[in-house]
């Protein structure tokens, strides 16, 4: 079981990224999905879910019509597309799958949003 994020980088206030995470040893389409992020000092939150069939997903108030999570499960990836990124939403963010109980993580990748 392995989940890799890609994606992560510097962005301006008002920029937009895409972050990616890619999943393999396992059934993609029988997980639910979803990021998390942990800023310094901060508990680890989370950021976006969604369904195993995509249909469904949640947000965390402070994203909510500024970020958008999708999956491809032919592709076995998750993504996050996260515009109008403000410098409050700089952490490391964290790629989660979830079944039965067990839960996966990535190992996470930095968005910083900085002037």
């Amino acid at each position: 079981v392995q989940l890799v994020e890609s994606g992560g980088g510097l962005v301006q206030p008002g920029g937009s990224l895409r972050l990616s995470c890619a999943a393999s040893g396992f059934t993609f389409s029988s997980l639910a999905m979803g990021w998390f992020r942990q800023a310094p000092g901060m508990e680890r939150e989370l950021v976006a879910a969604i369904s195993r069939s995509g249909g469904a997903t949640d947000y965390a108030i402070s994203v909510k019509g500024r970020f958008t999570i999708s999956r491809d499960n032919a592709k076995n990836t998750v993504y996050l597309q996260m515009n109008s990124l403000k410098p409050e939403d700089t952490a490391v963010y964290y790629c989660y799958g979830g079944i039965n109980g067990y839960d996966y993580w990535g190992q996470g990748t930095q968005v910083t949003v900085s002037s």
